[in-house]
This record gives C-alpha cells, sequence and structure tokens, in this order.
C-alpha cells in the first residue's frame, strides 16, 4: 500500500496524494480508473520510481478525494489534471492513464501539448463503436447505471474486481477494504454515475482530439482484458501519429496490479523510444 496524505487546495478541498522519489525533474503522474483508486498503483509505482519522481492521487470526487464543482466529462477531468499540474508547480509530466483515467490523460495531451512529454494508455474505452463486456455495456445505459451503483454497490464492486484479475488471483484484505471504502461512499457512487454520463456522451467527439496528440504516445493493453478489448488499442494507434501499441500476454484489465513487473518495464521501455 502507497503513503498517502491528503494536500489542502486553495479552495479548501483536498486531494488524496502518494509521491514516490525525491529526484525532480519530470515526474510520472499515474491516472486511475473505477471502482479502483490511486492504491490499485501500489505495485507499479515503485518499480517507476526507481527512475523517475511518481505522483498519485485519487481523482476529485473519488476515493478519499473532496469532489470539485463542475461536469464530469474526460475534457472536465483533463483541466482538473492541468490544476493539479498547476498545484504542484509541474510544467510537464510523463502521463499514465487506465481505464477512465486514459481518456483525460489523452485529452490533456491533445489540448496541453507543452503539460504532457509522454503518454501512456492502458485499458481504456477510448471508442464508441468497439465492443466491450456485457458488464460494461450495462453500465453504459443511463438507467442501469444509476440504479445499480445506488442500490447493489458491493455487487458492482464484486463484479468489477472478479472480472479486471485473473482466476485465483485475490486483491490483499487492505487494498481491497481501501477500494471499497471509497466507491462505498454514496457522494463517490454519485460523482461516478455523473462521470459515466459524461463520459458515454463525449466518446464519439473524442476521436478529433485523439488525432491531435503529437506527443509520444505509448498504448499497452492486456491481451485478455475482459471488458476493453486490444481492438481498442490497436485502432487508437492508428489515429495517434508515431504511436506504438504493445499487447501484454495475460494481461487482464487489473493488469498494473497483478502483472506489475512486466507493466511497469512496458512503461519505462516506452519512454526509451526515439
Amino acid at each position: 500500500m502507497l503513503t498517502t496524505t491528503r494536500e489542502v487546495m486553495p479552495d479548501g478541498h483536498a486531494v488524496r496524494v502518494a509521491r514516490l522519489g525525491s529526484r525532480g525533474g519530470v515526474p510520472y503522474v499515474l491516472l486511475h480508473g473505477y471502482p479502483d483508486n490511486l492504491q490499485l498503483w501500489s505495485r507499479v509505482a515503485p518499480l517507476l520510481a526507481r527512475r523517475q519522481d511518481v505522483i498519485v492521487f485519487d481523482w476529485p470526487g473519488m476515493g478519499d478525494s473532496d469532489a470539485w464543482s463542475g461536469g464530469a466529462t474526460p475534457q472536465h477531468q483533463a483541466e482538473r489534471l492541468v490544476a493539479l499540474l498547476d498545484q504542484w508547480r509541474i510544467p510537464t509530466a510523463d502521463v499514465v492513464g487506465m481505464d477512465m483515467g486514459g481518456q483525460p490523460a489523452l485529452v490533456a495531451a491533445a489540448q496541453n501539448p507543452q503539460r504532457v512529454r509522454r503518454l501512456v494508455v492502458m485499458n481504456s474505452l477510448v471508442l464508441a463503436d468497439e465492443r466491450t463486456s456485457w458488464e460494461i455495456a450495462l453500465l453504459r445505459r443511463y438507467g442501469w447505471n444509476r440504479w445499480l451503483l445506488r442500490n447493489l454497490p458491493h455487487g458492482v464492486f464484486h463484479r468489477a474486481w472478479r472480472t479486471s484479475l485473473p482466476l485465483g488471483c485475490a486483491l490483499p484484505v487492505d487494498l481491497r477494504d481501501d477500494l471499497w471504502r471509497g466507491f462505498s461512499r454514496p457522494e463517490v457512487r454519485a460523482f461516478i454515475i455523473k462521470l459515466c454520463v459524461g463520459y458515454q456522451a463525449s466518446l464519439p467527439r473524442l476521436p478529433e482530439l485523439y488525432r491531435q496528440v503529437r506527443c509520444p504516445t505509448a498504448l499497452i493493453w492486456g491481451a485478455r482484458d475482459r471488458h476493453f478489448h486490444p481492438r481498442h488499442g490497436e485502432r487508437l494507434r492508428a489515429m495517434i501519429p508515431g504511436a506504438t501499441c504493445t499487447i501484454i500476454p495475460g494481461g487482464e484489465h487489473w493488469m498494473v496490479w497483478h502483472a506489475a513487473d512486466t507493466v511497469a518495464a512496458a512503461i519505462i521501455a516506452s519512454g526509451s523510444r526515439k
């Protein structure tokens, strides 16, 4: 588990943050999805920190971070990312996004090219017309999404982690409890409902922004991701000039946990390519 602090922003809202390394220079900034939080990176982050500083945070409104006002589209999330970089006085970062952290990472790179030196996107719903698991297809329907998240949070959480890891791979109790503690909060699930609506409405228009990304970009996908088929990554690679796509054999949706060594090596290798 990563050691965290709650940093209070100028507006009084707190963000839970973990920082690793003390080299200075350009850090990795790692973005999580849902129903997880920053602690899902607790195996990858220390491996990356051997090379560069690492910053991981709970998105505002998720995990143990306070909600911010405003919308919940990938564009709004990208603005929050840039606002945090401003607050931390980080002029540029190597941004790594997975799941619902992937889309705002792409938007930030497209709209704020001076702030993203390198980009890594993993296991994300990036294309509206590409296939997903039946669970994701169901949750993309607003009525079902709202009802399930409000009334069956434990069922949604349990199904998420059971379908995101290899058979027989279990999360440690402390990690599972930390993820559940955040997701179980009604205000967090209310934000996630808004997030899902915002993302679903924005998805058809996002490819226009993907094509504007010009920084070195690596797409790293789990070969066995049951939620977002590697075809997402393969098609996204064709939209971004010079992008690469690496498929992790045996990688499931939460490969940052169960295949941390392989994923960290792929992230580091992507930064070494000319």
